[in-house]
């Protein structure tokens, strides 16, 4: 395989940090419809979830501080997606435009992680 096309396979998964797991479990489970998925004992806290063809690992560690570290869910209808979110009780930011690339909307998880939705333009 060519280097080039070596790490293009996709994301496998992504993994943030959390200070409670049983509340950000049900909150990806119960708020955004991820599933449980088998996880080994890595010695630390935590929970696997399905997320599309993704994985999000929830890591019972400390929390990261400031702004940045986030992962994006893709959408269809921003606005339908946040109108859900409103509904469950969840803090979702009016969506903002990147020019001729998507439109975006941020909320956090209960350990305070932030999350985006993203549509596509």
């Amino acid at each position: 395989m060519a280097t080039s096309q070596m790490f293009t396979k996709g994301v496998h998964h992504v993994s943030i940090n959390v200070d409670d797991v049983a509340a950000c479990r049900d909150f990806y489970v119960d708020t955004l419809g991820f599933e449980p998925i088998e996880r080994p004992d890595l010695g630390i806290g935590g929970v696997w979830l399905q997320m599309g063809p993704q994985e999000l690992h929830l890591v019972e560690l400390p929390l990261v501080e400031g702004f940045g570290p986030h992962f994006a869910i893709a959408v269809d209808d921003i606005d339908e997606a946040r109108k859900v979110l409103l509904d469950r009780g969840v803090d979702v930011g009016e969506p903002s435009p990147i020019d001729g690339v998507c439109l975006q909307a941020f909320f956090h998880d209960p350990a305070g992680n932030q999350i985006e939705l993203n549509q596509r333009i």
